[in-house]
């Protein structure tokens, strides 16, 4: 899907949220409901597949200011094969940034959650961040993943919110 398409459809699940009262999924965010309502539009596999590799597409690793090589095992996600890694600061309004590492160049579902977790996550309370749940995986990768990647996946959102746990007030 080209930029034109992604943002074509983020317009079309705002005015369709305008237009007919959709409500936030669950407990999640405003972003990551809207991000979910996007994805719902997409029930075949093939183009679920491409609109999440225009996402990992998006992603941009953890800035040199942030994180160096080699990377302290202590920011590493447990069971991700990708080798990915996360940091979360406290922002002066009390929201959170996160930022992401993704060791394995062909780790394009964890660098497309990433992305997904930081343009729908960064900016928010982290009491609003404790609200995502596991399934959150499911919701955006479908049902088709295999235990392995699952785990990995799980293990970034299940960081996050360990992360934000630590800047609760």
């Amino acid at each position: 899907m080209t930029e034109a398409g992604l943002n074509g459809a983020t317009l079309l699940v705002s005015r369709l949220k305008n237009d007919f009262g959709f409500v936030n999924m669950g407990n999640y965010t405003e972003k990551l409901s809207d991000l979910l309502e996007l994805l719902s539009m997409f029930p075949d596999e093939h183009n679920r597949i491409e609109l999440l590799i225009n996402y990992a597409d998006k992603f941009e690793e953890v800035p040199p200011e942030i994180a160096k090589r080699p990377f302290p095992e202590e920011n590493k996600v447990p069971f991700c094969e990708s080798g990915a890694y996360i940091w979360t600061k406290k922002q002066p309004d009390n929201t959170l940034k996160f930022y992401f590492a993704v060791e394995n160049p062909q780790g394009i579902s964890a660098k497309a959650l990433a992305a997904i977790l930081d343009m729908t996550l960064s900016g928010e309370k982290p009491e609003k961040i404790m609200n995502i749940d596991d399934d959150i995986v499911y919701k955006i990768f479908g049902q088709s993943l295999s235990m392995g990647k699952n785990m990995g996946l799980t293990g970034i959102v299940q960081m996050i919110r360990r992360n934000a746990r630590k800047f609760l007030n």
